[in-house]
């Protein structure tokens, strides 16, 4: 994808006018693999990738209906979770995150 249309470019209203973003849900124990998935994002990609880390997920489904069943992934993240992958997105050596989240008092 990357390849095809590169990073994410804004117009002067600041609307995406082309480019890559890449969306990650942060899971909560790390099961998503968010520190990996960065050092490949800033080393194989680019490190001007435009990063929108999400903190959306919600346990529900097959997670919630059999107790015990995916302990790891049957609680939301905690905000340390949230900031651990946010430090390992910088580490990575990305800059270039959606700041939307900024409205929360959450800082990357």
């Amino acid at each position: 994808m990357h390849r095809q249309v590169g990073d994410l470019k804004f117009d002067e209203d600041g609307l995406a006018l082309r480019g890559l973003i890449v969306r990650h849900l942060v899971m909560p124990n790390r099961v998503a693999g968010a520190e990996e998935i960065f050092r490949f994002l800033a080393d194989e990609i680019s490190p001007d990738t435009y990063v929108t880390l999400m903190d959306q997920y919600f346990p529900d489904a097959q997670v919630t209906r059999k107790p015990g069943r995916y302990p790891e992934i049957s609680r939301k993240i905690t905000g340390e979770e949230f900031r651990e992958a946010r430090v390992a997105a910088r580490e990575a050596g990305l800059h270039r995150f959606d700041t939307r989240w900024r409205r929360h008092g959450i800082g990357i």
